[in-house]
């Protein structure tokens, strides 16, 4: 049980141990010109990539889940998201806090009591969003996840083509990338 919160707290956007400066982060940077009021609002986590093979393994219990993204008063997002876990929906609230420049968050884990950097990699606003998340656990072990927003509940083929391209440039590899199937249930 503990394993599949920390799953999808991760999946959420995040989870373990303190930012690092690692070679992957100085691949990514924020959208050029982010703009955070377009990018509020409802989307579906259809895909994601990482280094961890926990959570590849893991992958036959994660289905598409739902996140809702809504403005903090500080300038950071709130992401609510809920997802299918033993059959049952459950919801975790994941609050970014903004870390310089826009698209740039990190995320602090109450219950790891780790920190997260997130950006908002490449993003149309109407269709897809590509996400990366960088930080530290367990002994200091780099964890890097990328993942794929979709505003539909399946991501067009272009747009997967999209986030593949994009985190194989990061540096994962097929065997680390996940499509996650559909699923009718927690989407609402």
């Amino acid at each position: 049980m503990a394993a599949l919160h920390t799953l999808w707290l991760g999946l959420a956007l995040l989870g373990a141990l303190g930012i690092l400066q690692t070679q992957a982060e100085a691949q990514v940077s924020p959208q050029p010109n982010f703009q955070q009021d377009k990018f509020l609002g409802r989307w579906f986590i259809s895909g994601f990539a990482s280094n961890s093979s926990w959570l590849r393994e893991k992958k036959e219990h994660l289905y598409v889940c739902k996140s809702v993204v809504g403005p903090m008063a500080d300038g950071g997002l709130n992401f609510t998201n809920t997802f299918l876990r033993k059959d049952q929906c459950d919801t975790r609230t994941l609050l970014l806090q903004p870390a310089g420049t826009p698209g740039y968050y990190s995320y602090r884990s109450p219950r790891w009591g780790s920190t997260r950097a997130v950006w908002v990699v490449d993003t149309d606003y109407e269709d897809y969003a590509l996400l990366y998340t960088s930080g530290s656990r367990d002994l200091g072990q780099d964890t890097h996840m990328a993942f794929l927003y979709s505003r539909a509940q399946t991501s067009r083929a272009e747009v997967k083509e999209k986030f593949t391209t994009f985190a194989k440039a990061q540096g994962f590899t097929e065997d680390t990338i996940v499509f996650l199937p559909q699923t009718d249930k927690c989407l609402e």
